[in-house]
């Protein structure tokens, strides 16, 4: 059995905040592969029992504030007796990347995350995978704990809903085909793509033809002395 767990804080008000990137990503899972399973509670989280491909999983969110998330990973692991290098995954915000990017990693550090630090110091060690999902990086004269716990912006909303399908996406690519195989797929910078150029608006050939033609009739109209 695996354990995913997504990151976040427990309420309505933090509900779809940045820092609750890793509770969107799980309920997009679970609405993939969970449909009519109720919820429990135990853990001290929200847990769903699923299939993802072959693999049978747990579904988790912990409720659990943000820097008390390995209360939670580390009761499940021991009553699973599971071995938080192979079957553990833990999906997670990150500053440090462009609103909607994702990153996999096998292991590391908790690039200052409080989250994935009491998981660490849970589990005694940093040896599980991890997904992060970019929420982007805190804007100048911002505190760091106001950014996270703000939501996404219109014009983000498009990049981070994009960024959720593509973490559960590197989710199942890590339990169908292994983390090796979803780092190479899904740690790669994004192209934003182009918006279509609308047919009615002139090319730079017509703008200069049109410009041409304005200067001339100007050129014509001009009084003569």
């Amino acid at each position: 059995m695996k354990l995913i767990v997504g990151l976040g804080n427990p309420g309505l008000q933090y509900d779809k905040t940045r820092h609750n990137a890793g509770f969107m990503v799980v309920d997009a899972l679970a609405s993939r592969h969970a449909g009519g399973q109720i919820p429990r509670s135990r853990f001290n989280a929200i847990t769903l029992d699923a299939h993802i491909g072959a693999e049978k999983v747990l579904l988790m969110k912990p409720t659990t504030y943000m820097n008390r998330s390995g209360q939670s990973v580390g009761e499940a692991v021991r009553f699973f007796k599971l071995d938080p290098s192979e079957d553990l995954i833990v999906i997670v915000d990150d500053i440090a990347l462009p609103v909607g990017h994702t990153r996999v990693r096998k292991n590391g550090g908790s690039g200052g995350h409080n989250g994935l630090s009491d998981i660490d110091r849970m589990l005694g060690g940093d040896a599980y995978i991890r997904v992060r999902l970019g929420v982007g990086a805190v804007p100048k004269l911002m505190n760091q704990s106001d950014w996270v716990l703000s939501r996404f912006m219109s014009e983000e909303r498009e990049d981070i809903e994009r960024g959720i399908e593509r973490a559960a996406d590197a989710t199942e690519c890590i339990l169908d085909e292994g983390v090796v195989k979803a780092m190479n797929a899904f740690n790669v910078k994004l192209k934003k793509p182009k918006p279509e150029r609308d047919e009615r608006e002139p090319t730079n050939d017509q703008q200069q033809s049109s410009g041409s033609d304005q200067q001339e009739s100007e050129v014509n109209s001009s009084p003569q002395g």
